[in-house]
Formats: structure tokens, sequence, C-alpha cells
């Protein structure tokens, strides 16, 4: 396996759904860096579950653990070990069905790949509880980046269909936590509030987009070719489970527009170059132009559901069917948009450090 993301800032990955713990380790971290457990347990209560009937009913703490690599509430330039352990696990549903392959679910292709060996429990490795990890290592990586003038935020902008209106930056921080479902238009989160109902009375799931937005970012971020900084994005996004598009600026549409259209006019404001508009979405030839970092992630349904499906008794060799049980989200979005946050603070303080825009001592 890759379990690792970076190269000066680099986060190793462990830990299984239903394992003793799942964490990170980040090794890089400039000494210094004042940090502390609450910083950490911020992030991480973004991402557990909103407390309605269309959430898990699994219900772990996630208290975050500093392990190593922070003493006095601040970082000592040694490697950042956090970890969050799991409690609430019961596996026995899974045991019952270990030889049947779950539609939508890595269960076919890591059983192959690993030759039946990789842990079955609850999607083990291939599981969203292992993003905890990451959001984790982001709260330590969005520290480093304040103390560069840089935020981070992502909300909720579809779910099911169900489209937010657009908003300015300003509105979407000031309404972001209006709701459980981190969307910033309270009358499209009430209708996609009644559509995880519903999806979750018929034994479904729904999926939709999250949008990351990084406000202010300095020029020069991204290594190109191969490491441009839409490039890395996108596989750290890939990264998250059940992630399965990325698009920046105007995206797909841009596909739709002409260059007159498409292209963003130069301008100067404050002695400042800026572009009239953002189609490049903050990024061009791979490099932060110092306008908005704008992306947009799609999250697809959840895989597990009540509901009936068609699949493969891979002991038997024969197709059955499969209702799944457990404890599963109808909706996972909400809970993306805390690890599309995490995954972005951690390309953009990698790319930072590697531009010389950190220093390697705080």
């Amino acid at each position: 396996m890759a379990n690792s993301l970076g190269k000066l800032f680099r986060v190793t990955s462990f830990g299984e759904s239903h394992g003793r713990l799942v964490g990170v380790v980040i090794d890089g971290c400039p000494a210094g860096l004042e940090i502390n457990q609450a910083d950490i347990q911020k992030e991480l209560d973004k991402r557990k579950p909103a407390q309605t009937a269309a959430s898990t009913s699994r219900k772990e703490a996630d208290e975050a653990d500093i392990l190593s690599g922070i003493m006095n509430g601040r970082t000592t330039g040694a490697p950042v070990c956090l970890a969050v352990w799991n409690k609430d696990v019961k596996s026995a549903d899974y045991e019952e069905t270990k030889n049947i392959f779950r539609p939508g679910h890595a269960d076919f292709t890591s059983y192959i790949k690993y030759n039946g060996y990789g842990d079955y429990r609850g999607g083990g490795r291939f599981s969203g509880r292992i993003t905890a990890g990451f959001v984790m290592a982001g709260a330590v990586a969005r520290k480093l980046l304040e103390t560069i003038g840089v935020e981070i935020i992502a909300h909720t902008v579809e779910i099911g269909g169900i489209a937010a209106g657009r908003m300015s930056y300003e509105e979407i921080k000031r309404n972001i936590n209006s709701n459980l479902l981190r969307c910033a238009d309270k009358e499209a989160a009430v209708k996609m509030a009644a559509a995880i109902e519903e999806a979750r009375r018929i034994g479904d799931s729904l999926g939709g987009i999250v949008e990351g937005i990084a406000p202010v970012l300095p020029v020069g971020l991204g290594e190109p070719v191969f490491s441009r900084l839409d490039g890395e994005l996108a596989k750290a996004l890939f990264a998250i489970p059940s992630v399965k598009g990325v698009e920046f600026g105007a995206g797909f549409g841009s596909a739709r527009m002409k260059g007159s259209e498409n292209n963003d006019p130069l301008s100067v404001e404050n002695g400042r170059i800026i572009t009239k508009t953002n189609n490049a979405g903050g990024v061009l030839g791979g490099i932060s132009n110092g306008m908005p970092l704008v992306v947009r992630v799609a999250v697809k349904p959840t895989p597990s559901i009540a509901a009936a499906q068609q699949t493969l008794d891979m002991q038997k060799m024969q197709e059955t069917q499969l209702e799944i049980k457990g404890r599963h989200d109808v909706c996972i979005v909400p809970r993306a948009a805390a690890v599309v946050e995490a995954m972005m603070a951690l390309t953009l303080c990698d790319l930072a450090l590697r531009a010389g825009f950190i220093a390697e001592t705080i």
C-alpha cells in the first residue's frame, strides 16, 4: 500500500475501521508551532456524524490523542503522531458476510489485490473511518498556514441534485454552521435534509458536491510539471473514500465556453495584480495566481444501503442478494466537507514549505 502523502510535510496514515485505532504520523513539521489538543479536536469535531436519524449510529468519541512531537503546546521538530481509538466497534455483521462482496465498495478489488488477507471489517483500510487521521494532520497544517495568512473553508453546495445558491465567501463563512449539513444556503439545506430523510426511509443513500475555498494564497504555490498545485490537490482529494470527481474554477463548464468567456482578464487593484473573473479557480499553469483557490469535489452516494442489491458470494461463486446491516450514514457529504478542508490544508502546507513561504522553524 501507498500510505504517505507529501514531500516536505509528509503524512503517513495508519489504522483500520475496526482495528484498535486510526491515526497519522507527520514528518517534517517545523519546530515551534503553537498547537494543542483543543486545536486538533476542533477539526475532528467537524467530522463527527450529525445527530440525526440519517447519520450512522456508531458513536465514537474521536478524542485526539497526541502521542509524540508536541510538548508544552509547541511542536518539537520530531515526528508528530496523532491517533483516535476505536471503541464502539461491532464486527459481527461483517463476519456474517465476509465472503459476500458489497456493491460499490472495495471488497472485490481489495480481496483480489491482497489475496483475501485484507481487513474486511467495516471496510478496513478502505473505510471513511481512516479520514479521522487526515483531519488531525490537517489541523496541524492549518495552524502552519495561519502563520502566512492562509485560511480554508469547505461547504456543501449540492445533495441529491438539490443545489445551493451562489454566495460570497463572507456569506458562506457566516452561514456554514447554521445547519447540520454545512450548507450556507439555509433554504436549500431544508430541502436537502428532506431528501436525505426520504432516502433513509426507503433504505437508500444520496451523494453530493463539496466546494473548498482558500480565499487568499500567495502567488507561486505549485511545482510544475508533475507537482502542480491542482494536480497535487486532486491526488489528495481522491484519497478521500467516495470521491469520484474534482474540478477547479469553471471546471468542466470551461469545455462549453469560448476562450473569450473562459479567460480571466488581468487588472491591477491597490498595486496588486488580480483577475476580474476566476474561471481558473486560482490556478494557472499549475501555480497559484493569488486569486481564491476554488475546488469542487463530487462525493458518490454511500454504497452501504439497506435496500436489497445483487452481488456475488465469493466462496460459492454464485449470485446472491444482499441487504447491508451495520451502521451507516445515508449521506456523508457534510462530514466529507471537514476532510476536504484537511486535504486542502495538507497539500497547501507541503507546497508552501517547498516554495519557501513557511520556514523550517516557526
